[in-house]
């Protein structure tokens, strides 16, 4: 299942790092069968040349994480070293693989998650010649060996949006986002602009599951989507984190609804039911940020969208056709949509960010 970024974004100034209670050689030694290996093809080269990146839970099947993996490994071998992944078996483990990792002395220190906000803080300064490159979040004071690298993922909501423009019915589109909140309407009302500028006469409403538990409510969630329908919306984006669009996914298909998914490929997860995702190319992000700190010009905020490639719709990827998407099916949908995104890239389209300081 996918990173929860929606809750990301809000829990990184209050996230307490628990007491580490897993030994790290028993999760480095767990985890050899998982990718705690030198990247395929890495010649060695010295620590100094090596990249360790650090996850905040398994990888498994989590295609999120599988391609910071990737990235990793390609960061590596371009700079003659080798990748080795450190896989948290759970939170408690999290500063325990951070602190394995620096002693490890190797180029860059690469850490995927809100998660890793206090303990990359805390290791920078006590290691200011370690260089650490944070992926999907940032620490709140700025250090100069912490790279940070973010998504624009307004971008890639805007085109799905477009997407959904194109196809709607009934004119009238609209999402589920876990709360009110302007970093989660990243996920949410650029979708309601992409498919104005597709379809200037469709409406957009957007409901939120909030409650005691908005990033883990499927019943809430699929609740406010069937609403949704009460309403004639017949596209909805979800933005209600990996257990939320299980109840959004469920609901848009009893209800006849066609969904939208977010950070990695949803459609297998409701085949039938959903269009497109917005896609975060963690994999990207790792290998230039790797080789922005190996070439000199580590620290600060590096911003990937549409233009760096960090952000795309499964529908604009090669495979599609065997994505389960149903945007598969419809090619001229996707002609349209990638005359949009390369707008953006020309900067004749800018997509308005719910996040940016007023």
């Amino acid at each position: 299942m996918y990173r929860n970024t929606f809750r990301h974004r809000l829990a990184v100034a209050g996230l307490l790092v628990g007491t580490a209670l897993a030994a790290t050689a028993c999760n480095a030694s767990a985890d050899k069968d998982k990718g705690n290996t030198p990247a395929a093809g890495g010649t060695g080269g010295g620590a100094g040349k090596n990249v360790v990146l650090v996850t905040p839970e398994p990888i498994g099947v989590n295609d999120f994480l599988k391609l910071a993996a990737t990235g990793a490994q390609n960061a590596a071998k371009k700079a003659g070293g080798t990748a080795t992944v450190l896989e948290s078996k759970d939170t408690s483990a999290i500063q325990q693989n951070v602190e394995a990792a620096v002693r490890q002395k190797p180029a860059v220190v690469v850490a995927v998650g809100f998660e890793f906000a206090d303990v990359l803080a805390q290791q920078a300064e006590a290691n200011p010649k370690q260089q650490f490159l944070f992926v999907d979040s940032c620490t709140t004071k700025p250090y100069p060996n912490i790279t940070c690298a973010t998504f624009r993922e307004h971008e890639g909501t805007f085109l799905a949006g477009a997407e959904a423009g194109l196809l709607t019915k009934s004119g009238k589109v609209g999402a589920v986002v876990a709360l009110d909140s302007p970093q989660i309407r990243r996920f949410s009302d650029p979708f309601g602009a992409g498919a104005k500028q597709t379809n200037p006469a469709s409406s957009f409403t957007q409901l939120f599951v909030g409650g005691q538990k908005p990033f883990n409510d499927p019943a809430r969630a699929g609740e406010q989507t069937a609403s949704l329908k009460a309403k004639d919306v017949d596209q909805v984006m979800g933005a209600a984190s990996a257990a939320g669009n299980l109840g959004v996914f469920n609901a848009a298909k009893s209800a006849g609804l066609q969904a939208f998914g977010v950070d990695v490929n949803q459609c297998s997860a409701a085949p039938g039911t959903v269009v497109d995702n917005v896609i975060k190319r963690t994999d990207i992000a790792v290998d230039k940020g790797v080789e922005q700190i190996v070439g000199g010009k580590p620290g600060g905020v590096t911003s990937y969208g549409v233009k760096e490639g960090g952000i795309t719709l499964t529908g604009l990827e090669s495979g599609v056709e065997t994505s389960q998407c149903l945007i598969a099916q419809r090619p001229e949908v996707i002609k349209t949509v990638q005359v949009l995104r390369d707008q953006i890239v020309a900067g004749t389209i800018t997509v308005a960010d719910p996040a940016a300081a007023k």
